[in-house]
């Protein structure tokens, strides 16, 4: 039997992989700064993570010791196992937007914070908890720029999207120090309806559990993003929460927004915490959820 592992800290950023471009398409947006009077070094990052980008595709040495397709089918229903867990719990999330200035330091920012909640039959929404605090200098946000990030699913793959999914194993690489199965993953056919996940993830070799994952949401409208924000690409990280369950605990984005005809370094990182057991099953919740249906959200106020 498997022993419970120890609550993990968030594990620093590492390995994004650039060879998405020609592979998945998947195009990681350079930073922008602001007209010509920009520094050229790199944006400082966050104060609690660390980026190393890898420059090409790494090459499989060898195939898994399992079958592609069994792989597949164990992670996704441990996917399934951690979709159901996480709506018996409650929890903080976190969202900050910053601006950067020609110096590379945060100018502004903008945080929200919410928590789950649930209608009396059983629908979920984002319940705000904290008024919307801003100090940004070049934007003003308004509620659907926001909403359109929080509709984004948390599990990108899980059984009932399979069959949506091309998935394709491209190689190993660990995070942290969990070595890791790489899967390439594509929608067959994007659809109207509901969001798919193109991107990459990272699968835990020895337990099969998604510990990573490194993307964008589509439709067959294209790229979900907001019309004011510009993040498409999230890299999403897992903890280990009560020794059970891998649930998203960290997600970041970096681009640049045009202001006034000025290109504004912007991140936003969204942060999940204070995970705690409900007391009780959520009234009405059904006893499975699809990750790819966007959630109810309660609309903070515009703020300048």
């Amino acid at each position: 039997m498997r022993q419970p592992r120890a609550s993990r800290p968030i594990p620093p950023i590492v390995g994004l992989l650039r060879w998405a471009c020609a592979a998945a398409t998947l195009v990681l947006p350079a930073r922008a700064v602001f007209a010509q009077d920009a520094p050229t070094g790199p944006m400082a990052p966050a104060p609690d993570h660390h980026v190393t980008r890898i420059s090409n595709i790494p090459t499989p040495e060898a195939p898994p010791s399992l079958p592609e397709g069994e792989i597949i089918r164990r992670f996704t229903q441990k996917e399934d196992e951690f979709i159901r867990a996480r709506m018996r719990y409650t929890y903080k999330k976190t969202v900050r937007i910053e601006e950067f200035g020609p110096d590379g330091q945060p100018s502004g920012d903008y945080v929200v914070v919410t928590q789950p909640a649930h209608n009396p039959d059983g629908t979920f929404y984002e319940k705000v908890v904290e008024h919307p605090q801003s100090t940004l200098t070049h934007m003003h946000l308004l509620p659907e720029d926001l909403d359109i990030i929080q509709r984004m699913p948390a599990y990108p793959v899980s059984s009932p999207q399979l069959a949506k999914y091309n998935l394709k194993y491209i190689g190993k690489e660990k995070v942290d120090e969990v070595d890791c199965y790489l899967f390439q993953v594509k929608p067959k056919v994007p659809e109207r309806a509901t969001a798919l996940f193109d991107g990459v993830i990272w699968v835990d070799d020895k337990y099969l559990e998604v510990v990573k994952t490194y993307g964008r949401w589509v439709t067959d409208l294209g790229v979900m993003a907001s019309k004011t924000l510009p993040f498409t690409m999230f890299e999403t990280y897992r903890e280990f929460v009560d020794g059970k369950y891998w649930f998203p605990v960290y997600a970041r984005s970096d681009d640049s927004a045009t202001v006034d005809k000025a290109q504004v370094p912007i991140r936003i990182v969204i942060k999940y915490s204070d995970f705690k057991p409900l007391t009780a099953s959520p009234p009405g919740a059904p006893p499975s959820a699809n990750p790819a249906t966007p959630p109810k959200q309660e609309k903070p106020p515009s703020v300048n």
